[in-house]
């Protein structure tokens, strides 16, 4: 694939890479599969990539693998840069609300931490 990087996918800590070590095969492939769909064109579906409303910039990645549907939440730091955090799999119509707050507070942890560098 020789596709040209519009956005840089970046890991906060291991939130992200325990989640998915958890995740099965298949499931994996298709968090691959999205995150360079995100990091490669310009655009992307908000079915994989999506605003959550009343957030402080909380976005979600959308993975669904046959009845199963899995979430990480992200952000934007510099405009092209997406953190990864915490992810989960989704068992309700709604957002858990807990997840929502993780995410905010991550969100803080890091352009704090970034602050002190």
């Amino acid at each position: 694939m020789d596709e040209k990087v519009v956005r840089n996918i970046f890991y906060f800590k291991n939130y992200y890479l325990d989640f998915f070590e958890k995740l099965k095969p298949e499931v994996k492939r298709k968090f691959n599969w999205t995150l360079q769909l995100i990091a490669t064109i310009d655009r992307v579906p908000s079915k994989f990539f999506k605003h959550i409303e009343g957030t402080t910039g909380i976005y979600e990645i959308r993975v669904e693998v046959g009845s199963d549907i899995y979430r990480v939440f992200s952000f934007f730091d510099k405009g092209r840069l997406v953190i990864l955090v915490n992810g989960f799999q989704k068992k309700t119509q709604k957002t858990p609300e807990k997840e929502i707050e993780l995410a905010e507070k991550l969100k803080k942890q890091y352009f704090d931490e970034k602050e002190r560098d």
